[in-house]
């Protein structure tokens, strides 16, 4: 009975401490707090994940976040609900002190996503094996109405939503190009470079596949994020 009670009044007391911090009454650093506004300027946490689910449903949450992103995006109209492949909340981006091959459309998490892995995971891996930034990604895409691997049967692709990006290489400060398709089986500083980026990209988006998952994607890395998480 004693312990029936202690577990209700623990219950109790953190019901009141979350209630304090959702309130504001209690203070908490905001990348602590899970109802603050992701800041994508700060290092991810375990609560980075969650602040980024809470993105798709609420644009003007999204519009607060992308603030903190560094990103060049435009907002595009919703289309309609009975399209074969209906987008929602979903932005152009065009870029920021990192070019883009082009622009390309982004469901609000994948856009945020995206400025993470640039500012938290991209650089830094290319600081650490070049001593350089990275000037330009090149990218296959990322909205294609379809199914999985383009099959007439199975579920949709991330893709279908704007879900999911598709990178193929990077350009360096100095000009030198890396691509996965050719830089992937090697051993030198391209190679480590590149499989630095897929590892640490893992951090930040919710499927990442690279050439080792199968041939299929032999020339790129799929980064999407839906509601699996897979890291190969």
């Amino acid at each position: 009975m004693g312990s029936i009670k202690g577990l209700g009044l623990l219950l109790l007391l953190a019901g009141a401490f979350a209630l304090g911090v959702w309130r504001g009454w209690v203070p908490m650093p905001a990348e602590w707090n899970p109802w603050a506004p992701l800041d994508v300027r700060a290092s991810p946490n375990l609560l980075t994940r969650y602040k980024l689910s809470r993105l798709q449903d609420d644009p003007a949450l999204c519009d607060q976040v992308l603030k903190t992103a560094g990103l060049r995006v435009s907002r595009q109209a919703d289309t309609a609900a009975d399209a074969a492949c209906p987008l929602r909340n979903v932005l152009r981006v065009q870029g920021s002190e990192v070019a883009l091959s082009s622009s390309f459309l982004a469901s609000c998490p994948l856009a945020v996503a995206f400025a993470l892995f640039e500012r938290h995971s991209l650089q830094p891996a290319a600081q650490a094996v070049f001593g350089q930034a990275v000037s330009r990604v090149e990218h296959l895409g990322s909205f294609a109405c379809r199914n999985v691997y383009n099959r007439a049967d199975g579920r949709l692709s991330q893709h279908a939503s704007a879900n999911a990006l598709d990178i193929a290489g990077f350009r360096l400060a100095d000009g030198r190009s890396i691509s996965v398709l050719k830089d992937w089986p090697g051993e030198g500083d391209s190679a480590r470079f590149l499989r630095r980026v897929r590892d640490n990209a893992c951090d930040d988006f919710n499927v990442v596949l690279s050439p080792d998952y199968n041939a299929a994607h032999r020339n790129h890395f799929h980064l999407d994020m839906g509601r699996w998480w897979v890291c190969r």
